[in-house]
């Protein structure tokens, strides 16, 4: 059995619909340092993050501590944008996508909306040692589905730079063993 410990990103400088790559700010510049002092004990661990830029700047300081390289990979990335959708309504969308379920999502937006929640599960369940990975609020949400056979887009509502733990059993299935701390999450 295999430790998995998703991080989701610290509080962004601007919102989905602003910036489609946004830094830290200030709070989440600060959350991510606590996040290291958290989860330090544990390593050091590989850290992956998803190539978004408010992922690699928290997993900065946990990987600095540990002396670890961060492995950027693509598949534990934010959910895709809709095609057709300005910046500027993106948020709409989400809303409307995060209200329903994964197969109501693809037969309005698209099945490639399926393979990302079947391919960021499956990513997880490939991995073979105790691993830290910095990803989004959809990303866990979707990896949290596979954990425990819940088809909703929405599973919990999981704060910025919360830990959710999941363990990768020999057999291929995935276990949520403790979902992230939740909060209010004002998707902008």
């Amino acid at each position: 059995m295999t430790r998995v410990y998703m991080v989701r990103h610290g509080r962004a400088a601007a919102g989905w619909n602003v910036d489609p790559d946004p830094a830290l700010d200030e709070l989440g510049r600060t959350q991510s340092l606590a996040v290291a002092n958290k989860l330090s004990h544990l390593g050091p661990l590989p850290v992956i993050s998803s190539p978004l830029l408010r992922c690699q700047q928290t997993a900065f300081p946990l990987a600095t501590a540990w002396k670890q390289d961060v492995v950027i990979d693509a598949l534990v990335g934010e959910i895709p944008s809709p095609e057709g959708y300005a910046l500027e309504d993106r948020v709409d969308w989400l809303r409307d996508a995060m209200a329903g379920t994964w197969a109501q999502v693809g037969e309005k937006s698209g099945a490639h909306y399926i393979a990302y929640r079947d391919a960021i599960g499956e990513r997880v369940k490939a991995i073979t040692t105790p691993t830290v990975i910095f990803s989004h609020f959809i990303a866990i949400n979707a990896v949290i589905g596979v954990a425990t056979n819940n088809d909703a887009v929405l599973v919990t509502s999981l704060d910025n730079c919360s830990v959710t733990t999941f363990e990768v059993h020999e057999d291929g299935r995935l276990e949520l063993i403790e979902a992230g701390n939740e909060a209010d999450t004002l998707i902008r």
